[in-house]
């Protein structure tokens, strides 16, 4: 049975939202929302206070209950309030031009307002109804256009892995043919779908027949180190062709570029090779030492007296050159830290290179490098790209013995 209270505080707030022309629908839920929390207050022993005033063309409806109302029981009631502490609560609610008729019976009125609110849900539920079918409409046609996305997306995978291939060739030359050497080089980016590094090579053959490799390591990664990488190899091609003595390349390279790329920074190795007699020179700026394996088995780091340090480094140049003769069979080995830092310690991975290379001399040249970067790179905690070159002095062959 309803309180006469409560029954007085819904004739009332009926009254002024008639008075107001508040839609029936909007009505109905405020005098539900008011009718709860006058029941509640009225079940513990307290009284409500309504009161109202236009404001802005809005009819504001304020009720102060005899204790706060919480905010999860404030987010259950059919209309929110829009202001008010926590025991005053107050509803903005929009007004039309012509006052309304309301039945003065409380029970006619409840079921007018009732049936409002079931004409409310209908629409409701016939919107809900379109939008589902809007919706699958839209998701068929998101998933068919995804679909083609995918498709193109493929398509251009696929364009930009030739055009990264064609890329690689461009920047990354095939072995110069020299006789008494064999020569082999692998390459591999810090990531796959990347076709530049900062790591690059060089190798050519010089005027009095000698065989010139440069070995570069431009700091950073991507597009811009591939760059800094391109302008030293470029710089110290062009300086070896022009006859300056490979203990000052690294050097004259570096002044040269200090203008032209201030930022640039780069370690560096030379090695200039003798076909006829086998002699290596190799000149190091910061770079990992490369290793020789000898025909019969030895394994020497070739360590500089003094390092040198490379391109963009503080006094750039060669400390000192390391020079040996490879015998028949002998084999040396050109590497970027990538091949050695996989695991992120350079000289863990400096002694297990040491010991790893001995297993692939038996193996021909052309798949030294890559197998030896395979096994390398069983764990890697530290990804970067990696180039590995192997210089093999042929072996001599020996001539038939002629029959007697």
């Amino acid at each position: 049975m309803t309180h006469p209270h409560v029954a007085r505080l819904r004739r009332r707030l009926r009254q002024v939202c008639a008075a107001a022309g508040v839609p029936a629908e909007d009505r109905a839920r405020l005098v539900l929302a008011v009718t709860l929390l006058a029941e509640a207050a009225g079940d513990t022993g307290g009284q409500t206070r309504l009161s109202s005033s236009t404001v802005d063309n809005r009819l504001a409806v304020t009720l102060r209950l005899p204790q706060s109302v919480g905010q999860r029981r404030r987010n259950a009631l059919p209309l929110l309030p829009d202001a008010g502490d926590s025991a005053t609560l107050t509803w903005y609610l929009g007004t039309g031009n012509v006052a309304v008729a309301v039945p003065d019976d409380d029970e006619a009125a409840t079921r007018e307002e009732m049936l409002a609110l079931a004409a409310r849900a209908d629409v409701i539920a016939k919107e809900q109804r379109e939008l589902k079918h809007e919706l699958a409409e839209t998701n068929s046609g998101v998933l068919a256009m995804y679909v083609e996305l995918e498709e193109r997306d493929e398509q251009l995978r696929r364009a930009h892995a030739v055009i990264f291939r064609e890329l690689e060739d461009a920047l990354r030359p095939p072995p110069p043919r020299v006789d008494g050497f064999e020569l082999a080089v692998h390459y591999a980016p810090s990531e796959p779908d990347s076709p530049t590094g900062g790591d690059l090579y060089d190798w050519f053959v010089l005027p009095d027949g000698n065989l010139h490799v440069t070995l570069v390591d431009a700091v950073g990664h991507g597009v811009t180190s591939t760059r800094h990488a391109l302008t030293v190899t470029h710089a110290i091609r062009t300086l070896a062709l022009e006859g300056h003595p490979l203990d000052d390349l690294i050097a004259r390279a570096a002044r040269t570029l200090a203008t032209i790329e201030p930022d640039l920074m780069a370690t560096v190795l030379l090695a200039r090779l003798d076909p006829v007699t086998g002699d290596v020179t190799i000149a190091n700026g910061s770079h990992p030492r490369p290793v020789l394996l000898t025909a019969a088995g030895d394994t020497e780091l070739l360590v500089p007296a003094l390092v040198g340090r490379g391109v963009g480094f503080p006094d750039p140049g060669t400390g000192s050159l390391v020079r040996r003769t490879l015998a028949p069979g002998d084999l040396l080995l050109l590497y970027t830290d990538g091949l050695t830092e996989s695991r992120k310690n350079h000289q863990e991975g400096e002694a297990r290179l040491l010991a790893a290379a001995p297993r692939h001399t038996g193996k021909p040249t052309v798949t030294i490098p890559s197998a030896l970067a395979t096994e390398m790179h069983d764990v890697v905690l530290h990804a970067d790209d990696t180039v590995v070159i192997a210089i093999r002095r042929e072996p001599v062959i020996p001539s038939a013995t002629p029959l007697p």
